[in-house]
Parts: C-alpha cells; structure tokens; sequence
C-alpha cells in the first residue's frame, strides 16, 4: 500500500503546537536546528501572542511537519509521496530531500516577513462550502473592485473553495455567497491575502532568495501546489514554492494525482487535520489519519502493518 504524507499551511496553527510532537531524539534534533538557524529558541515562535504573526505561524508550522516527518523516519515509515498545502510545501521539499531544513527555515522567515510587509492589515481570506468554482468566479467577477480586490484562490476540494483579498470584497462575496445557495461561507484565520496577485512582488522576492540556496532532485516524489502534477526537476520545485503565494493552490487535483498514482494511507503532519478530512471525503476507498487526531504511535502502527501486507 503506497503511503502520502501530507503537510498542512496556514490556518492550521494553535498555540502550543511544537509542545504536542513525538517524544523522540529526532524531533529534538530539528526543534535544535532550528533554534541555532533562528539564533533565538523555536518555541518562541508558538505562542498565543506569537501566532497573530504570519512569519511565526509558518514557521511553526513547517518546524513541526519536518520534526515529525523525522520522527516517522526514526521509526523506518517513509512515505511514497509528499504533498504540502501552501506553506506545507516547504516542509514536504524538505521531507522529499529537495532542500536542506535550515535553508528552508531562512526561506519561510523570509516569506512571512514579506507577507507581513505587502499588507500589514485590511486583507486575509475566506472560504466557501458548498458552491462550485465557476458559480464562485461569477460572483467574484460581480464583486471586483479596484479599491478592495477580491481573488477566488484555493480548490481544497470540489466544493470547498477561498478567496483571498480585502477583507470588505471578501465580506461582500461571502454575503451573496450564502443567498446563492452556500452551505457556508465565512472568513478565514489567515491575515494576509495568500494566494492571488496581490502578492506577486512576494513570489518575485521568494524566486530570488530560492536561487541562493541547493536544490537537489527530490528522493521521494513531490507533488506540485500551482499545477498539482508530480515534480521531478529541482528548477520546476524552486518555481512552485515561489509562485504558488500568488498563485491558487489547486489542493483537490494534487491529493486526486496522489491517490491515481497509487496512494491508499493518507497521513496529516500536525498540526493539521483539515487535509486528511478532505481526503476522506474525497477517497472512501483510502485509509487516512492524521498525526493530531490519531497519534503518532497509532499513525506509525498503521502505516508499517498496512506496509508490510
């Protein structure tokens, strides 16, 4: 049985988080890492106060997945593919062998600083159940405006879809978003608008700061945010990390090019649990856990029984 792990971005975060990872020698090997490539302890990073910002957020976020990738590799589970939402893509171009984690930690510093800077308040996101991407896109275009520009962003499945922009476009494509039939429509915990045009100057930024640091091709196939296909070049995964901050993250394709390739145990890094939801919804047929809602013991019992079969 082909096994994906799976590491969720932002929005996934709660305080506390790097303190809920397995008890094991290699986690405490990153969380160190980490600390000496930040030069001032990790878990300051994790906090309630500190995860107001989006730099700690991220890098919280891609120091746990990559902890607990190297905990399941202490253990001997390795996945057959990695797949990160936003900036879980980091985590799983580390996971893959594609990046070094201590460049990956300057690289995320460095895309949250800028995330930050490009709009300090007034933008974020916000997410539709319910509804299909070209309703939402008629009522996006129906709603743009200059002033406060709204995006439709990310597919995280069929019917579940963001938008991304200032916050009173968002607000008013929320609103006729319900009357149109919406199972849910309401904001996002993300104070930036991640994924859309307004932050091209921050994947441009990325794209050069990732042309300073190795790249190697990935040990473990690695699957794509912006066009969701499996990447095998280091330029083509340098690409994707830079562009998919102003580019929609087609989620529901990549998890679907995961599960055609084989893919049948699907495992969320924590914090997360959105995404293993999603795939279970998606793919009945598949096992799927998540790290915070199953633990890791019970994850890595599954993942070598349904392994070895």
């Amino acid at each position: 049985m082909k096994l994906a792990f799976l590491f969720p971005g932002q929005g996934s975060q709660k305080p506390g988080l790097l303190h809920e990872l397995p008890a094991c020698t290699a986690v405490e090997n990153v969380l160190a890492k980490a600390t000496e490539t930040l030069n001032e302890s990790i878990f300051h990073y994790h906090s309630k106060e500190a995860l107001t910002s989006t730099k700690a957020v991220q890098l919280s976020l891609l120091t746990a997945g990559v902890a607990t990738f190297k905990a399941f590799e202490e253990v001997g589970v390795t996945p057959d593919f990695v797949a990160g939402h936003s900036v879980g893509a980091f985590s799983a171009a580390v996971a893959a062998g594609t990046i070094e984690f201590e460049d990956a930690v300057n690289i995320v510093k460095l895309r949250g600083e800028l995330m930050e800077q490009a709009y300090p308040e007034g933008y974020g996101m916000g997410v539709v159940l319910g509804m299909d991407a070209d309703k939402l896109q008629s009522l996006v275009a129906n709603h743009f405006d200059e002033k406060y520009p709204v995006f439709m962003a990310n597919q995280n499945a069929l019917d579940q879809l963001t938008l991304s922009g200032a916050f009173p476009g968002i607000q008013k494509v929320l609103d006729d978003a319900r009357e149109n039939g919406a199972r849910c429509a309401s904001m996002l915990n993300v104070s930036t608008p991640s994924h859309c045009p307004l932050l091209t100057s921050v994947s441009d930024a990325l794209m050069e700061a990732l042309h300073t640091i190795s790249f190697q091709r990935p040990a473990i196939p690695y699957v794509g945010n912006r066009k969701a296909r499996l990447l095998y070049e280091p330029v083509d995964i340098r690409q994707d990390l830079a562009e998919s901050i102003s580019s929609a993250v087609q989620w529901h394709d990549a998890s679907t090019v995961l599960y055609e390739k084989g893919a049948r145990l699907f495992i969320e890094m924590p914090p997360g649990t959105v995404l293993s939801r999603l795939a279970a919804r998606a793919f009945p047929e598949a096992r799927v856990f998540s790290v915070a809602d199953n633990g890791f013991d019970d994850c890595q019992f599954v993942a070598k029984r349904e392994r070895s079969k």
